[in-house]
């Protein structure tokens, strides 16, 4: 039987499930203790696993184009942020505080990698230049989004700490285990390769784990009293503005710097995607636990909406480029046959 259109995958099924399970049964005193146990040690086993993944070779291939990775960074740490802060008083009295501290946190992360490099090949993009400039956006944003944080997002009660000490749990928890991945990636690097399920399982089970434990949390705390369902609907326009804005805004740059179509492709979707895998396991370290489920809300709904633009849009450009190719081939063949038929008209 064939999978209905409307729904959606996997995946966005199991989020919404586990919100809604967390909200129906949320954990509470050492049960609680022992889930963020479990938690840490699944986000340290999934950066640990994505640093043996990381292929080096790929870096370098894609590491010389450094325009082009300078506009996707500047557009992920420089015009997402500005951004944010620049709709505020036009889109925060669409949400609640809490929730725009949440859209400002997600203007702060990196882009993703997966989905990045995904629909850049799609549409036929520069592929190894994606792979280069999604895994420095990853690296990079562990230093930098709690520092951007500690900058724009202005609600003190959501801080779980000074920024130093957030980028110190962030190292021992984040980049400790995808450095100690990256030095074993010698020795598990293939058999990474070959158990690629393995680390999607990881991936989307520590993403499942963290999701759980925050809305617990909030629940706890009576998150769902303090958000009303308009608020909800305020947060579903103020996502689409903001991926609207910065697709546009890369799609114009991109193309006045003169970059390649196929450069322009890996900077539209490299520049303009947020990561829900990093951004996740970040927020239960930047913010304190009560408020986590508040902050990330806003990035789970965001998540689907940009997969689903972008997949709409990798599609559309790849068929595009496929049917032009199409064209020109056909355009090669027919002048061949005329050329044949002039040179044998001429021989009669």
């Amino acid at each position: 039987m064939a999978r209905p259109k409307f729904l959606p995958d996997n995946f966005t099924l199991c989020l919404v499930g586990t919100v809604i399970l967390a909200s129906l049964f949320p954990v509470h005193g050492q049960a609680a203790t022992g889930f963020n146990w479990l938690t840490n040690v699944a986000v340290g086993l999934l950066f640990f696993l994505h640093g043996a993944k990381l292929s080096r070779e790929a870096i370098i291939a894609g590491a010389t184009h450094w325009r082009l990775h300078l506009v996707v960074l500047l557009s992920t740490f420089v015009v997402f942020p500005l951004l944010g802060l620049a709709l505020k008083p036009v889109l925060s009295p669409l949400v609640t505080p809490a929730l725009y501290a949440g859209v400002l946190f997600l203007c702060t992360l990196p882009s993703t990698v997966q989905s990045s490099i995904a629909f850049t090949s799609i549409a036929r993009g520069n592929v190894p230049a994606a792979v280069c400039s999604a895994s420095a956006s990853s690296l990079i944003g562990i230093f930098v989004t709690p520092a951007l944080v500690s900058l724009i997002v202005t609600n003190q009660s959501a801080s779980g700490g000074s920024a130093w000490h957030t980028v110190w749990n962030i190292v021992l928890q984040l980049l400790v285990p995808f450095v100690a991945g990256q030095l074993l990636r010698p020795v598990i690097g293939r058999w990474i390769e070959r158990n690629k399920g393995v680390l999607r399982f990881v991936d989307q089970g520590s993403i499942l784990l963290v999701v759980f434990g925050a809305f617990a949390e909030a629940v706890n705390e009576g998150l769902w009293h303090h958000i009303p369902l308009t608020a909800l609907g305020g947060l579903l326009v103020v996502n689409a503005v903001l991926l609207a804005l910065a697709l546009g805004i890369t799609m114009f740059t991109s193309k006045k710097l003169g970059f390649s179509r196929a450069d322009q492709i890996t900077i539209i979707f490299c520049g303009s995607k947020k990561s829900l895998a990093a951004g996740v396991p970040m927020a239960k370290v930047i913010f304190a636990s009560n408020a986590v489920g508040a902050v990330v809300l806003p990035l789970m709904l965001f998540h689907q909406i940009q997969l689903m633009v972008c997949a709409a849009l990798a599609q559309r450009w790849g068929a595009r480029d496929m049917r032009a190719e199409r064209a020109a081939s056909a355009g090669d063949e027919s002048r061949a046959g005329a050329s044949e038929r002039t040179a044998t008209a001429v021989r009669r």
